[in-house]
């Protein structure tokens, strides 16, 4: 994922509380339509002409992001690219910056040129029209370079929003010394996976196998997977049933670990997190293609430890899904979008910005990257010489289609710790939480000016 290992926060993306996502609805087009298409070189704005003009000029422009990788592609583009100057401003992480981005766009100045948005929070600034859509430059042309899952997490709405900086596969992190020492078999299901936890535990109540306090975007990643769809929108309706079938399949499953006194509740991304990582206290983590840069940034003592393997399944269904990524946007207080979309494109899509992302542990999502070689065959030291990128990209193969996030998610994920995350804390049934957490996602939908309905 577009992580910072230093500060980043997973789930924490709280936006200030003067935030209102549902400005400009009645004036937006529906999500329902697919941007997948393209508009010509000689298109309404000049197409990528324009683009290439824009970098012939020059300029100066302010690109706000979090990736580890900026500072070294920023360096890379201006050596292309002399006449332009990127002023480089390191937000932090996702919820630092989405908040700074909504606050600079509601006082109208002071907003980048170009910022780094998550997957999740892209249509809270989609909606009130904040972002420029990208089709006019030709972006469409460029769809065939992104796996469909990442194209289709910057397309909607009638327009092309972004281009896809990373992109989040599932897979299943496992400690191969804590699987060795306690005879510990890595699980292909889930059920697997619940009878492999109870084993560890029970050999030693100071391990757990997996620790969870209440993430939502674990959460909503294995709903994602167990087939569930619970956010639909389409413009300003939307609705929300966080018991569908999918939903409850995970719910079910999960609480088996909850209620078990299974899971482990250490903060997640805190010091404590990283070390209980390294020590071998948490022996397992299913979550995103992008971690491994993290492990190697933040968990030195796991090296040679750690190893990699497909994320559990609901039984036979070999469904896998997404979890986390961004894009990069162009923002409309820009005066010189195209140049910022000229930079947008040379940042996700031109092969020198991407192969200084891959070098400093990013996940691509990029086709060519996904289905390289050398990419797929690469064998990493931390994992004890694995070829962990061939685990990932089978497992991107494989991402359920059709999930969709709310138009608020960001607000969402900022009021889970309210909800399910009480249910994690009183080990209760997992299923009451997302009822509550439906129930204040609801209300708050309404009070921004969707039509939402429930159930």
């Amino acid at each position: 994922m577009s992580l910072h290992p230093r500060r980043r926060l997973r789930g924490a993306a709280v936006l200030a509380a003067g935030v209102v996502v549902g400005l400009a609805l009645a004036a937006c087009s529906s999500s329902g339509g697919s941007s997948g298409g393209s508009t010509s070189a000689g298109g309404a704005a000049g197409g990528s002409a324009a683009l290439d003009a824009a970098l012939s000029k020059g300029g100066e422009l302010t690109y706000w992001t979090w990736t580890p990788s900026a500072k070294a592609q920023v360096a890379a583009f201006e050596q292309a690219y002399p006449n332009v100057k990127v002023n480089l401003v390191d937000t932090g992480g996702a919820g630092d910056n989405n908040t700074k981005l909504q606050n600079a766009i509601k006082a109208g100045s002071g907003a980048p040129d170009v910022v780094q948005v998550e997957y999740q929070s892209l249509l809270q600034f989609v909606l009130p029209k904040d972002l420029v859509d990208l089709t006019k430059y030709g972006f469409g042309d460029l769809k065939s370079k992104y796996s469909a899952s990442t194209w289709g997490a910057v397309t909607g709405a009638n327009g092309i929003w972004g281009l896809p900086q990373d992109s989040g596969p599932m897979a299943l992190f496992y400690n191969k010394t804590v699987f060795d020492k306690y005879g510990l078999t890595v699980p292909k299901t889930w059920d697997d996976y619940i009878a492999e936890a109870k084993k560890l535990h029970a050999a030693d109540p100071t391990k757990f196998f997996v620790n969870d306090t209440g993430d939502a975007g674990m959460t909503t990643s294995l709903i994602w997977q167990a087939g569930g769809r619970p956010f639909k929108s389409d413009g300003e309706k939307v609705s929300i049933n966080l018991q569908d079938p999918g939903s409850k399949k995970f719910a079910d499953m999960w609480n088996q670990l909850n209620e078990g006194g299974l899971l482990g509740n250490i903060p997640g991304w805190s010091d404590q997190w990283f070390k209980a990582l390294g020590d071998g206290t948490i022996a397992t983590l299913v979550t995103g293609g992008w971690m491994p840069g993290v492990f190697e940034a933040s968990v030195p003592a796991g090296k040679g430890q750690w190893r990699v393997a497909p994320m559990p399944t609901f039984g036979s269904d070999t469904a896998t899904a997404e979890n986390g990524g961004s894009t990069e946007v162009v923002v409309k207080q820009s005066k010189n979008p195209e140049l910022a979309a000229a930079f947008l494109r040379w940042l996700n899509s031109d092969p020198a910005s991407v192969k200084v992302f891959l070098a400093s542990g990013g996940f691509p999502a990029t086709t060519a990257d996904l289905e390289s070689a050398d990419f797929q065959g690469k064998a990493d030291d931390y994992f004890g010489g694995q070829q962990v990128n061939k685990v990932i990209v089978d497992s991107s193969k494989n991402v359920g289609t059709g999930w969709q996030y709310l138009p608020w998610q960001s607000y969402a994920n900022s009021i889970f710790s309210d909800t399910v995350g009480k249910a994690f804390l009183n080990k209760s049934d997992i299923n009451e939480g997302l009822k509550a957490w439906q129930d204040q996602n609801v209300t708050y939908g309404k009070a921004q000016g969707f039509t939402v309905t429930a159930g």
